[in-house]
């Protein structure tokens, strides 16, 4: 806390003064360690906390802070939400910054939107609605942001799951996926949505069950084949497992493509270069170059990256794990436009998410898991509307599913 800013006696640390002052601001936060516990035995809510220590300490009367809840809890984030409340009645000007609304709503007392680097507006508390956030964020009404309006039926059938399992947390399943359907794979955490993806792309093995494309039986062993054969799959933790962050964003993008685009295996770089700069065009990812690396983008326009690696192989099939976690609203937007583009295009897409108005606003049908079993169906053929209501009533065993 006072790194930087040391008490002295002369030209003595005064050791005993900061301790004191130290265990001063942490008790007025209500924290419950001590000021000689060593930082790193700390949790990620308790590492914050003193962090804003160190900024009361110096009698601070504005704190920034900027994206204060992505790492915790929910029990977490309601004591730090205790903390914000005291600091503001105790005169402190906070500005918060995040991409949760729920966090907006339930914080601010006045709201200013910025995109694309611009001041879009204000709005105080009694203004504060979600229509009227989406409008300043994402520049249309709130009922176009999911963007999907089916032009077509979904074509023939692509991609058929039979009786596949890990023998652990995913029971025979089977399911279908047809041409330029998007189907949302919906539960509760833990139902087993991942793990059926990655089954399906050969990240796990497989104790049992087959995958079909397009009428052929394939051999998954390993992601290899599943790429070989046109199956694209974006993991829900883009930076332990989608993207290599010390890479440029150029060579992020065309990973998948190094192998079909080079001759004895010299790399054709100029072809790579033109269809990295296309794919950053296309999917307005915000760069100043492709030398920047992944790491030092925004979420949103890392995920638009790891978007652009997979689509630049051209996938019949495209496997979605929660494909906005953590990005702004903005970013959403644009990731949902992609994805509705891509169904336009005849790509089957299976999407895990766990936000059910994003499965309920992008979603041709709905497939939902609860312990490892698909429990129901809605949409398409089924006779029963996609709802939040509804997918709840699966996801958690009720029994009560209303009907069109």
């Amino acid at each position: 806390m006072f790194m930087g800013s040391e008490l002295r006696r002369g030209q003595l640390l005064d050791r005993d003064g900061m301790k004191r002052e130290s265990a001063r601001v942490l008790h007025s936060l209500g924290a419950t360690f001590a000021p000689n516990d060593l930082v790193s035995s700390l949790s990620i809510a308790e590492q914050q906390l003193v962090e804003i220590a160190r900024a009361l300490k110096d009698n601070s009367r504005i704190l920034v802070m900027d994206e204060p809840t992505a790492a915790l809890r929910d029990r977490e984030t309601e004591r730090l939400f205790e903390v914000i409340h005291k600091l503001r009645s105790d005169g402190i000007a906070i500005i918060y910054i995040s991409h949760r609304m729920e966090e907006v709503y339930a914080l601010a007392n006045r709201v200013s939107v910025l995109r694309d680097g611009q001041y879009i507006g204000s709005l105080t508390r009694d203004e504060i609605s979600p229509d009227r956030l989406v409008q300043m964020m994402v520049g249309r009404p709130m009922q176009d942001f999911y963007e999907h309006q089916r032009q077509t039926e979904p074509g023939a059938v692509v991609l058929e799951v039979k009786n596949i399992s890990d023998g652990r947390k995913v029971q025979p399943t089977n399911l279908t996926l047809r041409a330029g359907e998007i189907v949302g794979l919906a539960g509760l955490v833990g139902a087993g949505r991942t793990e059926l993806s990655r089954l399906i792309f050969g990240a796990d093995p497989k104790a049992s069950g087959e995958v079909w494309l397009n009428g052929k039986k394939l051999e998954i062993r390993s992601p290899g084949d599943a790429i070989a054969a046109g199956i694209g799959y974006v993991p829900e933790d883009r930076k332990d497992q989608g993207l290599f962050l010390e890479m440029t964003s150029g060579k992020n993008i065309i990973l998948n493509m190094l192998k079909q685009d080079s001759k004895v295996g010299v790399i054709n770089w100029r072809s790579m270069g033109k269809i990295a700069n296309d794919a950053v065009e296309d999917f307005n990812i915000r760069l100043a170059n492709l030398e920047i690396r992944a790491m030092d983008l925004s979420g949103g326009n890392q995920q638009k990256l790891l978007l652009a690696r997979w689509l630049a192989i051209k996938p019949r099939v495209l496997l979605l794990d929660e494909p906005t976690r953590g990005v702004d609203i903005g970013a959403k937007s644009e990731i949902y436009r992609i994805i509705s583009d891509l169904a336009q295009q005849g790509v089957a897409i299976l999407m895990v998410s766990s936000e059910l108005s994003e499965v309920v606003g992008l979603s041709d049908r709905v497939l939902v898991m609860r312990e490892g079993q698909l429990v129901g169906e809605l949409g398409g053929s089924t006779g029963t509307t996609i709802t939040q209501e509804n997918i709840m009533a699966y996801a958690t065993g009720a029994s009560e599913v209303a009907a069109l």
